[in-house]
């Protein structure tokens, strides 16, 4: 079979001819429709996420949605591989789909959707009428974010990010306030110390100096230092390092916890694809997607640096 194929972290995954994949006992041989290109499958495909092994060649992507034996769509979970013509589907990491659902649309909306769905439900007990400010709302996931966020509750929601263009438009997907991380200094941390006077919950997309910055801003600002604050670690597109100021953990309520795989054990994670998975088929969500031929996975990955879209590999 045809699969997109990574031979070296440092050049994009071609298409080859490899083995079809051999189900384990319970398991069985799907047809894959579609495969997200998102940020997870990019590091995985460089060996720069912190979960890679080193260990080449691989075939990238983590999820999507294939055609069972019996004909059923599934969406489905794996380390590696989903990048390809088959798969072998494990039951255990995977979820019947409605029929009629756009296999493009889950497969885009699945794993973004995921990593605010996750902190929300598994990092801390998100309480409906919440306060929540999203760091890095104006990417895929931070816009996924924002919608996510009000179907679980929440009663105020901040979108902060660097594009005005994406931030202008979160309003009509359920933001509140937007906050230009791109502006003068003194009216980014004013707009933050704002936010920051009640905010319950911080998904944070970004890290490196804009979370330092905004801890800076929104530390002294609290109404009530006693509040809890949880500032939830989803992200690292502003750097893998952040020179958090001590006061900030002495002088207010505040818990910095993560989110990911290894904080969130492998089973919750599977315990929350069904919900999630019938919430993104029911519709009602803002979804960019644009499917591209397994052939043309290799310009795929260059384009997928540029564009705001989510390329999503389809069969030829």
């Amino acid at each position: 079979m045809r699969a997109a194929l990574v031979t070296s972290f440092d050049a994009p995954p071609q298409v080859a001819d490899i083995p079809v994949p051999v189900p384990t006992e319970g398991g069985s041989l799907g047809t894959v429709l579609a495969s997200a290109l998102h940020p997870r499958v990019r590091s995985q495909a460089d060996g720069s996420h912190y979960t890679t092994t080193g260990d080449l060649p691989l075939v990238p992507g983590v999820d999507g949605v294939a055609r069972d034996e019996n004909g059923d769509l599934r969406y489905f979970v794996q380390e590696t591989g989903a990048m390809a013509e088959q798969v072998a589907l494990d039951p255990r990491r995977s979820v019947v789909l409605p029929a009629g659902v756009d296999p493009v649309v889950i497969a885009a909306a699945m794993n973004p959707a995921m990593s605010s769905w996750i902190a929300l439900r598994r990092r801390i007990e998100v309480a409906p009428g919440s306060r929540v400010l999203i760091m890095g709302a104006t990417g895929n996931a931070g816009r996924m974010a924002v919608q996510i966020a009000r179907r679980l509750g929440a009663a105020h929601i901040a979108a902060a990010g660097r594009d005005p263009e994406r931030l202008a438009a979160l309003p009509g997907l359920g933001a509140d306030d937007v906050i230009e991380l791109g502006g003068e200094a003194d009216t980014v941390r004013d707009a933050l110390a704002e936010v920051g006077r009640d905010v319950d919950v911080v998904l944070d997309y970004l890290w490196g100096e804009p979370t330092a910055a905004a801890l800076r801003a929104i530390v002294p600002a609290r109404a009530d230092d006693s509040r809890p604050l949880t500032w939830i670690e989803i992200g690292s597109v502003t750097g893998p390092e952040s020179p958090i100021p001590s006061a900030a953990l002495r002088a207010t309520n505040l818990r910095i916890v993560g989110s990911g795989q290894g904080s969130v054990a492998p089973r919750d994670i599977l315990e929350e694809l069904p919900g999630l998975a019938a919430e993104i088929s029911r519709g009602g969500y803002d979804i960019a997607a644009r499917a591209v031929p397994l052939r043309d996975v290799t310009a795929a990955w260059f384009d997928a640096a540029t564009t705001t879209e989510r390329l999503v590999i389809v069969p030829d």
